[in-house]
């Protein structure tokens, strides 16, 4: 919250849209303090931009989102893009939707830091994976089997959305012990869509 507030104090009165959000946390407050808050998850059986018949959450795909161009003055995911396949298109898609001054605000484990970004997995054309290291599950709040880590992101992470999206990204790192934050993944990344 801390970087939200920071950077967009008046979040409460944008449209923010949050991508797998575990609804504790940050994610709880948005949702109870911002007048134009949604969210979504992913589920592969169910077509994106349709709700899931049992939850009734809206289903979407990073890589091809439905909303139109420029719905959002913020996007929030949290340790989300270390399980995407195509992270390009995700950084594109975000930037699309993302209204001029706004914002794609998100947490993603830094686990090379300055050593070069690496691909754990990819996926073929006809859906098989191929797995480029041993395989690495995290929780995932809609999924009791995980989801696969596909990216160990690096420091170069602002580069690879600078090439793929066109959108500025900034980290910031927290280390505030008497706000009891202090860990080894620490950085928030800030995209800003022109």
């Amino acid at each position: 919250m801390r970087v939200i507030e920071q950077y967009y104090p008046n979040y409460r009165d944008l449209a923010v849209h949050e991508s797998s959000p575990a609804m504790r946390g940050v994610s709880a407050r948005l949702a109870k303090d911002c007048k134009d808050y949604s969210y979504s998850h992913y589920f592969p059986d169910i077509t994106p931009g349709t709700l899931h018949p049992e939850r009734g959450e809206r289903c979407e795909n990073l890589e091809a989102l439905t909303f139109p161009d420029q719905s959002f003055d913020l996007v929030i995911t949290q340790d989300v893009l270390e399980h995407v396949f195509r992270p390009r298109r995700v950084f594109s898609e975000v930037a699309r939707v993302l209204k001029p001054g706004g914002a794609h605000i998100f947490t993603v484990p830094i686990v090379r830091k300055a050593k070069r970004t690496r691909r754990r997995a990819e996926i073929q054309a006809d859906g098989t994976i191929t797995h480029l290291h041993e395989a690495e599950f995290h929780g995932n709040p809609v999924d009791p089997n995980g989801s696969l880590v596909t990216m160990d992101w690096g420091y170069d992470i602002a580069s690879f959305i600078q090439e793929s999206a066109g959108t500025p990204t900034l980290m910031v790192q927290i280390d505030d012990i008497d706000a009891g934050i202090r860990a080894e993944y620490i950085e928030v990344l800030v995209s800003f869509r022109r």
